[in-house]
């Protein structure tokens, strides 16, 4: 049996759709089930939505029995480390026998692992899950290509792309290219041990992602380079933490120093999964780009 933690999220929702796309029965532990419910889990052909806290609480004591094999994703918040290492010991508890935990590529891409908020919080939950006694193994995506999908409403009704990472090159990753290994790593195990960094195939200029947008949708699209102060103002207008827009404060810091994203692909090759191109993935959602 297989649970998937963090359902409803942007990447768990992926994961969750690839494995009942194979149709593999599995648990989904969520926070909400009306969340799960909006999101359409619940339709989903041998998908078991359960509600709970990760970091205890009869509701997760009951969905981790019979459970052997465990993928970890939890939202990117201040608390993170502590929900996701209380999850781990829970899970050494019920005798789950494999964890793979969704973390980042940070350090694995060139940048500086210390200078990145989340990547340290995911670097000492990787020591506590190594530390557990249960197998693991650590899949590490870099940015993810949906993450400009946020951007849609400024690109559809300004053409722009309006972003501070002038200068800055990124090789994002397709989601439904990590959901395909993780749903291979919980049907098949292996790969114990192991800490696998995903990218996309090509490092890109945001000159690069506007490029790409506009020939998917056939309508003019421009990068537009601002400040991180006009950025912060529009996180926070728009109801984003305080402690996570430092965070990516911090980020873009490094990001700016180090402007360069190597392309990592040894863990598709390994898997055999075709990398989709930024510009696949732009045709894919062309009608969420063009409003």
């Amino acid at each position: 049996m297989i649970l998937v933690t963090g359902a409803t999220g942007l990447s768990g929702q992926v994961i969750v759709r690839e494995l009942a796309h194979n149709d593999v029965p599995i648990k989904a532990l969520v926070r909400s089930a009306r969340k799960a419910a909006a999101a359409g889990l619940d339709k989903l052909p041998g998908i078991d939505a359960i509600e709970g806290d990760m970091r205890g609480g009869d509701e997760v004591k009951a969905a981790l029995d019979g459970v052997t094999r465990v993928l970890l994703i939890s939202s990117g918040t201040p608390d993170m480390r502590e929900t996701q290492c209380s999850f781990i010991d829970l899970c050494r508890r019920a005798g789950v026998q494999h964890v793979v935990k969704f973390s980042g590529a940070e350090s694995g891409i060139g940048f500086d692992p210390a200078r990145f908020p989340f990547t340290r919080m995911h670097e000492e939950i990787e020591d506590h899950l190594e530390g557990s006694g249960l197998a693991w193994t650590h899949l590490r995506p870099s940015q993810f290509m949906q993450v400009y999908l946020r951007e849609a409403q400024t690109i559809s009704r300004d053409g722009e792309l309006r972003l501070p990472f002038a200068g800055i090159e990124l090789a994002p990753v397709a989601i439904e290219d990590i959901a395909k290994v993780a749903c291979r790593l919980l049907l098949e195990g292996g790969h114990a041990s192991e800490s696998l960094d995903m990218t996309g195939p090509e490092a890109l200029t945001m000159n690069e992602v506007a490029e790409r947008i506009s020939a998917a949708t056939g309508r003019p699209v421009r990068y537009v380079p601002i400040s991180w102060d006009e950025r912060r103002s529009a996180l926070l207008a728009s109801g984003a933490p305080a402690d996570f827009v430092d965070a990516l404060d911090e980020q873009l810091r490094e990001r700016l120093r180090r402007p360069k994203s190597r392309v990592h692909l040894a863990t598709h090759e390994v898997f055999g999964i075709r990398p989709t191109s930024f510009a696949e993935f732009a045709r894919t959602y062309a009608r969420a780009f063009s409003g």
